[in-house]
């Protein structure tokens, strides 16, 4: 179920004129957000995971070290971070993660991208 967030005027701007800005389509929209976390995000940099997911190993309140996007092709319907798992790294939700960067910049990209989610937009 999709929760809805006040609206946030400064970051609905944000995200028209940066994120999505001139994005016609699905993957348009898609890449604009790709584009612009991957010139936001200063990684690496130390996440939660504040949601357990299906598609995901991690747990709930697990910390983990963000190395940056994953590949394009594996964001074309939802946004993934790599991370470092295991002795190799894995891409999971980003939506799945809770920025703990110090970084204003990352935590307000990552921050831009839950609130999206939250208020139903979609590609």
């Amino acid at each position: 179920m999709v929760k809805h967030v006040k609206e946030d005027e400064a970051r609905e701007h944000r995200i028209a004129m940066e994120a999505v800005v001139d994005a016609y389509d699905e993957i348009e929209r898609a890449m604009g957000w790709y584009y612009y976390l991957e010139g936001k995000l200063v990684v690496p940099f130390k996440a939660r995971c504040k949601s357990r997911r299906a598609i995901s190993p991690l747990k709930v309140g697990q910390v983990v070290d963000v190395l940056g996007m994953a590949p394009e092709e594996e964001c074309e319907s939802e946004m993934f971070v790599m991370i470092s798992h295991a002795d190799d790294s894995l891409a999971v939700p980003l939506a799945q993660l809770e920025s703990m960067s110090k970084n204003q910049d990352t935590k307000e990209a990552v921050g831009d991208w839950h609130y999206w989610l939250a208020q139903g937009y979609q590609f």
